[in-house]
């Protein structure tokens, strides 16, 4: 059973119409979504799927095109467009203007069929696939799932949470690069995180303080000294101080 009605005229506004029909299929299904030249099936009878439709339906999108309040046709009682949106009057069932571009003006009591006349105070979405098509047609999805709680709960755009088991990573201010990557897998080596002193990641001798010298480096003295320095290498010594 279909929870959106597309009403649309052929030749105006067809074009927004099937567009609106592919997104809202992706988002919520295709079954949920109602469109005639998709909807009814070869053989079966037009007349009656549309009423029927209509009927079942939680609400319907009437797509107005850049001259669908001037077609003569909405003024005929056997016209489809016309007839589809008073069924869905007549059955309390919510129908929402979609205006197709920015030029489409909002509709106007005085320009409508008697009718027709309670479709201007209607509040219309206007879809401009132009220049703005995916916000305009997220917020039509928007707007649908908050009023019908069927397609709330079928829809495939809304927030997920977390499977168990997974990693979620946040990066705040940040000045130099950052590199995201992804699960470490075999022999990756060592990873060291966290790290406040010296860091030995492969063999051999780590030293850290105080400093290592190998070979012929003389004498090496650091920090304070307060008293004095002797070095003595072989056996004999020489008095510096022979007069004494």
């Amino acid at each position: 059973m279909p929870d959106v009605f597309i009403n649309y005229r052929t030749g105006d506004g067809d074009k927004c119409a099937t567009t609106i029909e592919r997104e809202l299929s992706r988002r919520f299904g295709e079954e949920r979504i109602f469109y005639a030249s998709k909807s009814i099936g070869a053989g079966e009878s037009f007349d009656r799927e549309l009423i029927r439709n209509v009927r079942r339906s939680s609400l319907l999108l009437a797509v107005i095109g850049p001259t669908w309040v001037h077609r003569p046709q909405l003024h005929d009682e056997q016209d489809w467009v016309r007839r589809e949106i008073l069924e869905a009057f007549a059955c309390g069932i919510t129908v929402i203007p979609v205006l197709d571009g920015r030029d489409v003006e909002r509709l106007r009591e005085a320009d409508l069929p008697a009718a027709l006349s309670q479709l201007a105070n209607r509040q219309s979405i206007r879809v401009d696939l132009r220049h703005n098509a995916r916000a305009d047609l997220a917020r039509v999805g928007d707007e649908l799932a908050t009023l019908v709680p069927s397609l709330e709960a079928a829809d495939r755009d809304a927030a997920q949470p977390p499977e168990p088991g997974s990693t979620s990573n946040s990066t705040g201010e940040v000045n130099g690069p950052v590199v995201q990557a992804r699960d470490f897998t075999g022999d990756v080596g060592t990873v060291v995180k966290g790290s406040q002193g010296a860091v030995h990641t492969g063999t051999g001798d780590i030293y850290h303080e105080p400093r290592h010298f190998s070979g012929d480096v003389g004498t090496y003295f650091e920090g304070g000294n307060q008293g004095g320095v002797h070095n003595r290498f072989g056996t004999s010594r020489r008095r510096e101080d022979g007069n004494r």
